[in-house]
């Protein structure tokens, strides 16, 4: 690890101002991803500003009937809140299908948005990868690729997005709360919070230098089913291979409303609106359930190793649609 250091925020402001300009500055706070990356030397920062002391360790009501949770609230708390696991089912359960017990006392929501690809390849300073060292090359292409993307990749990088929770926010229309170094705020829809590799894959977010995230809002809830399902080699401790954020509502026979998202298969949480519109307005059956998977893997490719990841997130979607609406 290399030499860095390291100071306490006092508020949002300072530690937005703190690391404007400063291009080695780094926010930390769980720690559970940086310092891991810091121990292998892809990350470097030569400053290292702490933010647990803002105060960003509450989930609180808001006006509209939805819940605002701090940045700073551990994947733990998140999880087993009351009100979450009545009105937010989906998140519970993604947080705990996430990481291991330990790791979730410590992991913070504004980190998981922003934990980086377990890209092996990413993972090895030994070999060429565009995220870590832009325009050095993708080594994950002609690799093995078992763990990457099958949707929304590029020349430049097929690595996947590694967070549960990120899924779920997706799902449920999440907005990313922030403050800039001048002390401005402002609202993004998770929708529009991370990236496509494009030519760019060292860039992941819409975050601008200095930029914190202060909040996650959640919206009022919506009703309906929800449903996390996620594949992967092992029962724990293990990254999606597929996995399905579900809330549909069926009503008098048809579903009524769909907010599905995915991990596993892109390099960002993947969202698909003709996925849904595949199923609004349709009585639950396989044909509409058939219809939704080929309209997400419409553009789909594999690179070898991970071919499997096409047909398995077929049969993971189908499944979890007919858990979802009890057909």
């Amino acid at each position: 690890m290399r030499p860095f250091t390291y100071e306490r925020a006092a508020s949002p402001a300072a530690a937005a101002k703190a690391s404007s300009g400063n291009a080695g500055a780094k926010f930390i706070a769980g720690g559970t991803n940086l310092l891991d990356l810091m121990k292998l030397e892809i990350e470097t920062p030569t400053h290292l500003i702490d933010v647990n002391g803002l105060g960003f360790d509450r989930i609180e009501p808001t006006a509209e009937g939805g819940l605002r949770v701090g940045a700073l609230v551990r994947n733990t708390a998140l999880a087993s809140d009351e009100r979450v696991r009545r009105d937010y089912g989906l998140l519970s359960r993604a947080l705990l299908a996430g990481a291991s017990g330990q790791l979730r006392n410590k992991a913070t929501t504004a980190g998981n948005l922003l934990q980086r690809t377990r890209c092996p390849y990413f993972y090895d300073t030994n070999l060429p990868c565009n995220k870590r060292t832009p325009g050095s090359g993708c080594s994950a292409i002609g690799g093995v690729t078992r763990q990457h993307a099958v949707v929304g990749s590029s020349d430049a990088c097929i690595a996947t997005h590694p967070s549960d929770m990120a899924i779920a926010m997706r799902a449920l229309d999440a907005t990313v709360e922030t403050v800039n170094p001048d002390g401005q705020t402002r609202a993004i829809p998770i929708a529009d919070f991370h990236r496509l590799p494009g030519d760019t894959p060292h860039i992941e977010t819409t975050l601008q230098p200095g930029e914190f995230i202060t909040a996650v809002t959640l919206p009022k809830p919506v009703g309906g089913t929800h449903i996390y399902r996620k594949v992967r080699d092992r029962a724990s401790y293990a990254f999606a291979l597929v996995s399905v954020a579900a809330v549909v509502d069926v009503q008098d026979g048809v579903i009524a409303s769909a907010s599905l998202a995915f991990g596993g298969l892109g390099p960002m949480p993947w969202r698909n609106p003709a996925v849904e519109a595949a199923l609004v307005g349709k009585a639950p059956s396989d044909e509409a359930f058939e219809a939704a998977a080929t309209a997400l893997l419409a553009d789909a490719k594999g690179y070898g190793s991970n071919d499997f990841k096409i047909p398995l997130a077929r049969r993971t979607l189908i499944a979890t649609l007919r858990n979802v609406t009890g057909a």
